[in-house]
């Protein structure tokens, strides 16, 4: 059996004008996490990303780490993240009347990450759970459905024994995998979501008829430096 890892990008820049920019953290975070798959003795096979700038500039740092630098990122929008923007704007009013300052938190959401934790969850939590069909958001299965056809195409340029095939993606990407092989509902999927660390790696075994979960959300290239505040969420 083959394995893809899913890599989760590097911390981004929450609050400033451009999100989709590593942080200094988010670029220290990438490096680690390429040297420890060095000092295992790692090397990818091939190499995915979604076209968000924040999982290329993740893929590209930790591939230096790993002396790969060649390697090429082939990028695949399915992969990207689903589009937060749009399902905070188009559940925004319903939020609003549970947490009355929900749009001061999101103007100024460097200064209070954990009050835009709280609108953002919130809002999240609506999306996943509405079964009407809206034409101002696309569900939350039909992102399930997207990333689940990244994952096939990868299988099915990749369906060698023993590879080993990076994908630098973003939580949802994740969560969307991990809802796909596990069956679990949305909603407890998206508990794990609010756990998965920048640059954690989550390990899928895969062949050409099945997909299983190996791991998920390994940090120890962060833990193993006793750094608690190298560890984050955003």
């Amino acid at each position: 059996m083959g394995s893809i890892y899913l890599i989760r990008h590097g911390q981004a820049s929450l609050g400033a004008a451009n999100y989709d920019v590593l942080s200094p953290l988010g670029i220290r975070q990438s490096q680690l996490c390429g040297e420890h798959f060095h000092q295992l003795g790692m090397q990818f096979d091939a190499c995915y990303a979604g076209t968000l700038q924040r999982q290329i500039d993740t893929g590209r740092y930790a591939l230096d780490a790993m002396n790969q630098p060649n390697l090429v990122i082939q990028n695949d929008a399915a992969f990207n993240e689903y589009h937060s923007d749009q399902v905070v704007e188009s559940y925004l009013p319903q939020v609003l009347e549970a947490i009355p300052d929900a749009e001061y938190y999101l103007q100024n959401a460097g200064q209070f990450r954990k009050e835009f934790q709280r609108v953002f969850s919130r809002a999240v939590t609506l999306w996943i759970t509405d079964t009407s069909e809206r034409s101002d958001c696309p569900s939350w299965q039909s992102y399930v459905d997207q990333v689940a056809d990244g994952l096939r195409r990868v299988i099915s340029a990749n369906s060698g024994s023993g590879q080993n095939i990076a994908i630098f993606a973003s939580g949802g990407t994740i969560t969307a995998a991990l809802q796909l092989i596990t069956n679990m509902p949305a909603t407890s999927a998206f508990e794990l979501n609010w756990q998965i660390v920048n640059t954690s790696v989550s390990r899928l075994q895969y062949r050409a008829d099945k997909l299983s979960l190996a791991s998920f959300n390994s940090r120890a290239h962060l833990e193993i430096h006793q750094q608690p505040e190298w560890i984050s969420f955003r």
